[in-house]
């Protein structure tokens, strides 16, 4: 009975994680593929705009579906379903998941506070989702070896840091440069459908208007979030997909049935041997057969895995040969086209469906555009919190899904940017050759991130990744050099702003490493603060003080620039480092890294609180109370936690979990707060004091009179309140600096830093409880 009960509880089990994925592979279609899923709408139009001359024969027709097959069949199924995905930072996709992962197993990161602590962390520890070795301890050994070599090369030059650091946000721009060009060609291609209805002098008229129309709806509704209508978006991909594949079989059956022998690839062969140039150069438009691949790993810590290779694999994929194929056969049935402006995918379709599949269209390119906008959201709030963005104002959109966000700054500037290119280029085949760009481009950046991670993480073989580089770079280099080549013709855009966009990233990156170099050499000894005694040589009064610094050890030189100017400080000093480690989210039990600073009677303490790059940062009353929490902890277990081993007579960290709890009571008297438990430590009555604050403490042994009496300070001072102290540096470059580094760091850098918004957590402090000390960094 135990034995059948237990059988049976294992497929409720498995029945409910099967229910579970397959619920993700269904709303996966309204998030991933909504871009991938469109782009039946300008792959031929943009192939055929100009480049290729038709002829009677098929052979053209037939040798683009035989290369719209193949690319779809290499690129998006197997190298991403099979290989990338398998590459997640801890469930989390995309150029800067491989790269945190690149950074953990190399110290190559974004800034030099890396500390041991950070690597106990449980994101560090987890496994890189790389397949396992199976030649046996042997090949590990050698493999490891192999990784060792590449790990050390990386580390000792750092010209191959910075490289890898560019690759990263070549990567990262044109995924940015992407979410301005998707939107403009999905919408246009889908409103294009228009043009059937009236003359061609007129229908540019109506699209770029109607286009623009939809663009502006588009982004200014974007502050109100997709969570109120992202229950639509899986159905109406659905509906698309539905329709594209039964439009495509309805044309096969009626137009040509043997237009599957274009899957052959040796059409692929006799298209460029005929073609030759022209031929070459229309693989631009070919490429855009793979427009939103990329979205699969991105949006890889929405879903999962399976949920993704399920849904790609079982109704995307099928839908769109279909319906590329239900092209290709009305095409080799209509060679003699009016006009080249009708060669698109509504040419196709059917004229008593046409109407209906237009407003499906623009629904389904529209879901499109939300998707790239929201991943584009994504992508700038995780460079910024590793240091490579300047600071942004984020709005989480929904309380239960993180991942929803929206920065208004980007917002604005990329709905300008989409309706610039609509209205500059006004036609699919130059938003086409733009947008194919970009797309190739992030691919290509991917390819050769996979294959040092395939060493590094996976412990593979060199000679492995050197097969996988070579076999994919050599194909995304030739739809690389056909899009590079029609650089007047569109291409030229995600070119110019993929470097503006870089300049930005590269210049706020420089401007942060110096200042964070600058904080490092000025940082003051602890024989300095020890030398002037418990009272730190000043006044102190009742409140904790928060100093804001970036440095992880050490005593910061904005410190002893305040209390030389200023006779008074708060009875307890918090020196509070927020910093990003290279994984996507920390534990909340591990976030606090907690230590002393000098003897107990001085009441220095030293908080890291550490966020990964997809984290949710807190509201200023919650954080407060988990860093009270979290200091409280620290005193009640000092003695017995192990604590970091400490670096160059700095003080020791102890990673603080969950104990203390806080209870603040507004207004309430002693009398009514009912008798005092064993296990609270409560404030004395000061009839004046509004605010009550006691520690709930949980079972544990008997606290001794020490650290009572330490905790009973701690409470005293934050019923007074809390201050503060931000650092308001101006950077400038020393003299005898050169004219291009004074240009980055006195003009471009302090145009960025004036201009950006403050530190996440200070944001909503009232301004009565903040002061900034200024400093002037000579960097």
């Amino acid at each position: 009975m135990d034995l059948e009960g237990g059988g049976v509880r294992s497929d409720v089990v498995k029945r409910e994680s099967w229910r579970t994925v397959l619920t993700l592979a269904y709303q996966s279609l309204g998030v991933v593929y909504g871009d991938l899923s469109t782009s039946p709408l300008y792959v031929y139009k943009s192939t055929f705009a100009e480049d290729i001359e038709h002829s009677e024969s098929n052979e053209e027709i037939y040798g683009v579906l035989s290369f719209v097959f193949w690319t779809l069949t290499l690129i998006p199924l197997l190298k991403y379903v099979f290989i990338v995905l398998r590459a997640d930072d801890n469930g989390e996709g995309g150029t800067f998941a491989l790269y945190s992962l690149l950074c953990r197993h190399a110290r190559v990161g974004f800034l030099p506070n890396c500390q041991l602590a950070d690597e106990e962390l449980s994101a560090y520890k987890k496994t890189d989702g790389g397949p396992h070795l199976s030649n046996g301890e042997i090949a590990a050994t050698v493999n490891s070896s192999e990784a060792s070599s590449m790990k050390k090369l990386l580390e000792k030059h750092q010209v191959l840091q910075r490289l890898l650091l560019i690759l990263a946000l070549i990567g990262t721009c044109m995924v940015i440069g992407d979410g301005i060009l998707t939107p403009a060609i999905s919408v246009f291609s889908a409103v294009s459908g228009l043009e059937l209805s009236m003359a061609k002098e007129h229908h540019k008229c109506v699209e770029v208007p109607v286009t623009c129309f939809i663009l502006v709806c588009l982004f200014a509704l974007q502050h109100y979030g997709t969570h109120r209508v992202g229950f639509l978006f899986a159905p109406i991909v659905v509906m698309w997909l539905l329709c594209i594949s039964l439009i495509g079989v309805y044309n096969i059956l009626h137009w040509n049935p043997h237009v599957y022998q274009a899957l052959s690839p040796y059409y692929m062969y006799k298209f460029l041997r005929k073609t030759q140039r022209d031929g070459w150069m229309s693989l631009g438009g070919i490429l855009l057969c793979i427009t939103g691949s990329e979205a699969m790993f991105a949006d890889l810590g929405h879903f999962s895995q399976l949920s993704i290779k399920i849904a790609f694999t079982t109704i995307v994929y099928p839908s769109l040969i279909l319906a590329y194929m239900g092209q290709a056969a009305y095409l080799s049935r209509h060679h003699i086209i009016e006009s080249d402006y009708r060669i698109g995918f509504y040419v196709s379709v059917p004229e008593q469906i046409r109407w209906p599949v237009l407003a499906i269209a623009i629904l389904a390119a529209v879901v499109g555009s939300q998707a790239i906008i929201t991943g584009t959201f994504s992508i700038i709030k995780q460079c910024s919190a590793l240091g490579c963005f300047p600071r942004v104002k984020i709005v989480h959109t929904s309380s239960k899904f993180h991942g929803q966000i929206y920065i208004p700054e980007i917002n604005w500037i990329l709905m300008i940017l989409c309706l610039a290119v609509t209205i500059g280029f006004r036609d699919t085949k130059r938003m086409g050759n733009a947008s194919g760009l970009a797309v190739i481009t992030v691919m290509l950046v991917t390819t050769c991130l996979m294959s040092l991670v395939m060493v590094l993480c996976w412990n593979k073989s060199i000679l492995l990744a050197l097969c996988f580089i070579l076999f994919f770079g050599t194909i995304e280099a030739l739809y690389f050099s056909a899009s590079l080549i029609k650089f007047l013709e569109g291409a030229w855009v995600p070119i110019a702003l993929a470097f503006i966009f870089m300049i930005i990233m590269y210049v706020w990156h420089y401007g942060t490493l110096k200042k964070y170099e600058f904080d490092v050499q000025n940082k003051v000894s602890i024989n300095w603060l020890l030398g002037l005694g418990p009272t730190l040589g000043i006044v102190r009064v009742h409140g904790i003080g928060l100093i804001h610094t970036e440095l992880v050890s050490g005593i910061p030189a904005i410190f002893s620039h305040f209390v030389t100017n200023l006779p008074a400080f708060h009875q307890v000093l918090v020196f509070l480092c927020i910093k990003s480690v290279p994984v996507p989210y920390v534990h909340p039990g591990e976030r606090f890294l907690v230590g002393r600073i000098g003897p107990k009677e001085f009441r220095l303490y030293r908080c890291i609180v550490r966020y990964g790059y997809r984290d949710v940062h807190k509201d200023d009353l919650e954080f407060e109370k988990d860093l009270v929490c979290s200091i409280a902890e620290f005193i009640r277990t000092e003695t017995s936690t192990s604590l970091e081993e400490p670096e160059k007579d700095d003080e020791r960290m102890a990673v603080v979990g969950e104990g203390f709890r806080l209870c603040e009571e507004n207004g309430i008297p002693d009398d009514e707060a009912g008798p005092s438990n064993s296990r609270e430590i409560r404030s004395p009555v000061i009839v004046s004091r509004k605010k009550k604050v006691r520690f709930v403490l949980p079972e544990s042994p008997e606290i001794n009179i020490a650290v009572r009496e330490e905790l009973q300070e701690l409470m005293e001072a934050r019923e007074a309140g809390m201050a503060f102290i931000l650092g308001h540096s101006h950077m400038r470059a020393k003299s005898g600096s050169s004219l291009l580094k004074r240009l980055v760091i006195d003009v471009a850098y302090d145009f960025l830093r004036r201009n950006c918004r403050g530190p996440d957590y200070a944001v909503s402090i009232p301004h009565a409880s903040t002061l900034e000390v200024g400093m002037i960094y000579h960097v």
